[in-house]
């Protein structure tokens, strides 16, 4: 008996309605994107390690799936080193290439090797599979798709608002509430240097990202686990549990900050993009929140991250400025800020919510009964006219059993069925059956359309 067939923990089949209902995520995101003068485009699903390795923090390497090379790849291996087992060592030797983590490291990759046919400020935006070695969970899986849009060659703050505004318009288009946090490496930087740990910055970036994860005695023991001293522990508590108005945490921050030229110049940064969106009139909620760190290395300025108010779930949208990301693969001075929207998890959301518009997920509008030769051949003119029309028909293949063709049109949500029969090819005419009402009416070709369309 042959053994059953499945797929790799983390990775989902999708159905043709799970599968129209993606596409109506794709296709709002897309909207809004086109909207702000973005461009698609598309980077190969994997690769060279030497262009992912080392640019996610030392937590993001061990995630990143590694491609064995094909050929002999023991060859200029020794005995000596298979033997260790060392499996990081081997897999350097073993693997060239990986697929890709996220959308932005493959970007700047791009922005790099195409800066010669690129005009700058480029925005582009990019909706593509990424996959990441982590735990499966709820909301978390190991191939998911990001909607990317990323503005590079341009330092202005403007990029910014605009970014969070593409967020509000998305998620108001989808009816789902958030809240879209934000701060700034900059803030999190002078933090660092007033309670003397300038050099710590990035382990207590990782840690404090986790508050709302593992809480706050589990945040600081993490600190102290990484050499961070108890006076700078406690010092760092008052300022991860500021509350207020975002007026209010900036202006004492202010204080705070004092003598941080790099913690002000953060603090500028936000009380800018703040303070012009507040002009916008989001729909949306936007919170100042300084235990937001962003895990990723390459951030140095604004980040941010959108929170679902509704649903229990983790952050459906981040992203945040890079100002030197294209340097490492030799292109200095190049400055790029962008958003991704989380496509699985607002999947998630918006099936738990019942949000999905009726349109969206219906796929065919209209079936033909097929009752046999002559009808079917008198059928496909009607047919070729509606589809004509912009209408979504088709027709049963086969002959079969009136109750058979009518449970195929019940199963596929199929809200309108044509009945052609003798008496209705005599007329010239089609049965058009309402399925949700039961309602039928004797109507011509256009008589049909118009039903179909109104």
């Amino acid at each position: 008996m042959a053994a059953k067939p499945g797929i790799p923990k983390g990775t989902r089949d999708f159905s043709p309605v799970e599968m129209a209902k993606r596409n109506y995520i794709f296709n709002t995101i897309r909207d809004v994107y086109h909207l702000y003068g973005f461009q698609q485009i598309e980077t190969p699903s994997m690769e060279m390690l030497s262009t992912l390795m080392g640019k996610y923090g030392e937590e993001g390497d061990k995630l990143l799936f590694k491609i064995q090379n094909s050929g002999d790849y023991f060859s200029g291996i020794t005995d000596e080193e298979l033997l260790s087992r060392n499996a990081v060592k081997l897999a350097s030797k073993f693997c060239e290439k990986g697929l890709r983590y996220d959308l932005t490291v493959p970007f700047a990759r791009y922005v790099v090797m195409h800066r010669d046919e690129i005009t700058f400020p480029f925005k582009r935006y990019q909706i593509q599979p990424v996959w990441r070695a982590d735990r499966p969970q709820k909301g978390r899986y190991r191939e998911f798709y990001q909607c990317d849009a990323d503005v590079v060659g341009s330092d202005s703050l403007l990029n910014e608002v605009e970014l969070m505004q593409i967020v509000d318009t998305v998620f108001t288009r989808f009816g789902i509430r958030v809240c879209i946090k934000i701060n700034n490496r900059k803030i999190l930087t002078g933090i660092a240097e007033i309670i003397g740990e300038a050099d710590k910055i990035v382990d207590i970036t990782v840690a404090i990202d986790k508050l709302d994860k593992i809480g706050l005695e589990n945040v600081n023991k993490e600190l102290a686990e990484k050499g961070i001293s108890d006076e700078a522990i406690a010092k760092l508590q008052p300022i991860i549990l500021l509350s207020g108005t975002n007026a209010e945490k900036l202006a004492t921050l202010k204080t705070v900050l004092s003598g941080s030229e790099t913690g002000l110049k953060g603090v500028e940064e936000s009380e800018f993009i703040l303070n012009t969106l507040q002009t916008m009139g989001l729909k949306n909620e936007i919170e100042l929140d300084l235990t937001l760190a962003r895990g990723l290395n390459y951030y140095t300025g604004a980040i941010f991250e959108v929170k679902a108010l509704d649903v229990q779930i983790g952050s459906i949208t981040g992203g945040g400025r890079y100002d030197n990301l294209t340097g490492v693969f030799g292109m200095a001075g190049v400055s790029g800020v962008g958003i991704s929207f989380g496509a699985d998890r607002i999947f998630d959301v918006l099936n738990q919510l019942e949000l999905y518009p009726k349109e969206a997920v219906n796929g065919t509008q209209l079936l033909f009964i097929n009752f046999g030769e002559k009808e079917a051949a008198f059928s496909m003119g009607i047919l070729a006219k509606a589809r004509a029309a912009g209408i979504r028909a088709e027709i049963f293949p086969d002959a079969a059993k009136m109750k058979k063709q009518m449970s195929y049109a019940n199963v596929k949500n199929i809200p309108f069925v044509a009945i052609v029969g003798e008496n209705e090819m005599n007329e010239g005419k089609a049965m058009l059956k309402n399925m949700e009402s039961g309602e039928q009416q004797m109507v011509t070709a256009e008589e049909l359309i118009g039903v179909l369309t109104k």
